[in-house]
């Protein structure tokens, strides 16, 4: 028999496959992970826990009604008020998105009752674009602390910006939302808060 004549063995076409539907399978599973559930919904650590301890310096040069606007720290949310703090900055572009439901929000009779405050959290931004954003979408904040290096977000469990926080009149974080608030979120995290303080 000469060697022209010896063939390899053949194999299977499904064995060319299998690689193939493995990968397909990784593919769902991880598309599974990524689409499913609502992104909003980010578990935190903190939930129930105080709110960390940072103390923030007030956004350089912003004022409502000709005064300067203070910054926030951990004694300003526990005054037996609800407090809603949100985290923002001029670069981003779904904080644009969200921010007249957050001006809303300010309008609320929850908030100009003094049963709820709302204030702002900058992050990694610089204050004469913080400025700009604010003077050119409308200001909603009592307070709004500036965390110009984002070690305090750190602190905080801040994945990415916008996101807002519920703090409880005890200085509890209550609830935690990722991403642009809208309508439908927006009043559902006021209902909860303006519902803690009687």
């Amino acid at each position: 028999m000469s060697e022209a004549s010896v063939s390899a063995p053949r194999r299977s076409p499904w064995l060319y496959a299998i690689p193939l539907l493995v990968f397909v399978a990784l593919a769902a599973v991880f598309a599974k992970g990524l689409f499913s559930g609502d992104a909003s919904k980010v578990p935190s650590a903190l939930i129930g826990k105080p709110a960390p301890a940072v103390t923030l310096a007030p956004l350089e040069g912003l004022q409502r009604d000709s005064q300067p606007v203070p910054a926030f720290g951990m004694a300003d949310l526990a005054k037996g008020k609800a407090t809603i703090v949100n985290v923002f900055a001029s670069w981003c572009a779904p904080c644009r998105v969200e921010h007249p439901f957050l001006v809303a929000m300010a309008d609320s009779a929850a908030v100009k009752q003094g049963k709820v405050q709302l204030v702002g959290f900058n992050y990694k931004d610089e204050a004469e674009n913080a400025r700009r954003f604010l003077g050119a979408l409308g200001n909603p904040y009592s307070a709004v602390g500036a965390d110009r290096a984002g070690r305090a977000a750190i602190d905080w469990g801040v994945y990415g910006v916008p996101e807002t926080f519920l703090i409880g009149p005890d200085g509890r974080i209550l609830d935690k939302h990722v991403g642009p608030l809208d309508g439908q979120a927006a009043s559902r995290m006021l209902a909860k808060a303006a519902a803690l303080v009687k």
